[in-house]
């Protein structure tokens, strides 16, 4: 049996495989998240070793691979103990630090050597944070580790990194695949913290991302993953490094060598729809309100919703941006509300499909995944919104199954081609399409209207 571990945001969870990519076995082992002040969001590292330990215990293997939730900084004393508890990707305590990251590089030049502009979830602003904020911490840091690999660290003594998940920390040279000097210098960071970096394949490792892509079958031209979770996902292959000029969209090192890949990620995509449930209708379900929205025409005659409830980051990089409707009138009921979420996050995800087409991804199908995929009603708008075929695969483990067949060993490509089986496909509805590129238009315009309301 092959294993793969993903190590969460609230949980970890293991997938065990055989060589043909059938799940034999699933685990999950979760642990808690403490928030101590607003916008802060972090974890003890040795719950995740706990939780991984737990979860491996009881699959009988002795191939492993890793993937984890991407630029959480756990920083190490001499003996490789943490110093304080994980600071995670959603954490938004960096604002500052981010500004100057880009004021000592230069907007422009950064995006260049990393793909990416400074963001608050990123590794490299924490680093900074703890300079100023927890002197006595940062004077003591020997190493540092992202998630999944200050796990590897523990159970198996291995110090590495992939370049997938290295490039999520805003200290790598995305384009040549290897810590950038010139940022570690211009951030007066030392060198010698980081961890070696390998291809994910020699260490069977990546970030969720990457690894959720190659679960999917995402390793080359034709399809993207498209990720209805709670945050929404676009994500595309590249043959060749070519950063977005505004950084709307991140580029990083893809599971697969020699290859880059585009992802574009809007906040909240089923989180918009878990949200009006539970302030609307918390005891009606999930299926009933879907009904309802299926009542309604596409475009709800009218009813648009811009769904920035947690801010946005694909295209527009606004944490304050926040959600609206839009032409609300008398005849307007709750379905209709139901209809315009799902339709406004099909819009969201289009943003980011644009974004990568600009950038040379000719996607000729999309394989979707996550929560918000089960709803035939949600997968028929989104396919007819992006007019891209939708695919679902036989395994919906995501990333943990990537890491699996990255433990299994060979191409990755070779890996994902054998093991990825299409179980369904969702066509874009041709009455639809039209009325979805007219409709579209109008989304695009939401965001620049209400941002000075």
């Amino acid at each position: 049996m092959i294993v793969g571990i993903d190590v969460g945001t609230t949980a970890v969870k293991a997938v065990g495989i055989d060589a043909d990519g059938a799940v034999l076995e699933r685990h999950e082992e979760s642990y808690p998240l403490s928030t101590p002040q607003q916008g802060w969001a972090e974890q003890d590292p040795d719950d995740w070793v706990r939780a991984t330990e737990t979860a491996l215990s009881s699959l009988d293997t002795d191939s492993v691979g890793f993937s984890g939730q991407m630029h959480g900084l756990v920083a190490l004393d001499e003996r490789d103990v943490p110093l304080r508890p994980a600071i995670l990707w959603n954490d938004q305590r960096t604002a500052a630090e981010c500004a100057e990251i880009e004021r000592r590089i230069g907007l422009d030049r950064l995006i260049a050597l990393t793909g990416n502009r400074a963001l608050t979830g990123f590794t490299a602003p924490k680093l900074l944070w703890l300079r100023t904020h927890e002197p006595d911490v940062y004077a003591r840091i020997r190493s540092i580790l992202l998630p999944k690999d200050y796990v590897r660290l523990k159970l198996f003594g291995t110090r590495a990194i992939d370049v997938a998940d290295a490039s999520g920390t805003l200290l790598f040279d995305v384009a040549n695949r290897r810590w950038s000097d010139e940022v570690l210098a211009a951030l007066e960071l030392p060198g010698e913290w980081l961890p070696p970096s390998f291809e994910s394949p020699e260490i069977a490792g990546a970030g969720d991302q990457a690894a959720g892509a190659l679960g999917v079958g995402v390793t080359g031209p034709g399809p993207v993953s498209v990720v209805l979770g709670t945050s929404g996902v676009v994500f595309g292959t590249l043959a060749a490094y070519k950063p977005d000029a505004q950084a709307r969209v991140h580029v990083f090192c893809h599971a697969v060598p020699a290859t880059w890949h585009a992802m574009g990620v809007m906040l909240s995509a089923a989180g918009s729809l878990q949200w009006l449930h539970d302030a609307l209708a918390p005891a009606v379900s999930f299926d009933d309100l879907l009904a309802e929205a299926a009542a309604w025409p596409p475009g709800c005659e009218g009813l648009l919703f811009a769904p920035y409830l947690a801010g946005e980051r694909t295209p527009h990089a606004d944490p304050e941006a926040r959600g609206a409707f839009t032409g609300l009138s008398l005849r307007h009921d709750r379905g209709a509300l139901v209809r315009a979420v799902l339709e406004g996050v099909a819009f969201g995800l289009r943003d980011s499909l644009e974004l990568l087409r600009e950038l040379g991804v000719q996607p000729e199908v999309g394989r979707v995944s996550g929560g918000g995929a089960r709803s035939e009603l949600w997968r028929a708008i989104v396919a007819s919104v992006l007019d891209l075929p939708l695919e679902m695969t036989a395994v919906t483990e995501g990333a943990a199954y990537g890491a699996a067949l990255l433990a299994a060993g060979g191409d990755p490509r070779e890996t994902a081609a054998r093991a990825v089986r299409v179980r369904g496909r969702t066509s874009p509805d041709p009455g639809w399409v039209a009325e979805y590129a007219s409709l579209y238009d109008r989304f695009r315009a939401l965001y620049p209207a209400l941002r000075g309301v």
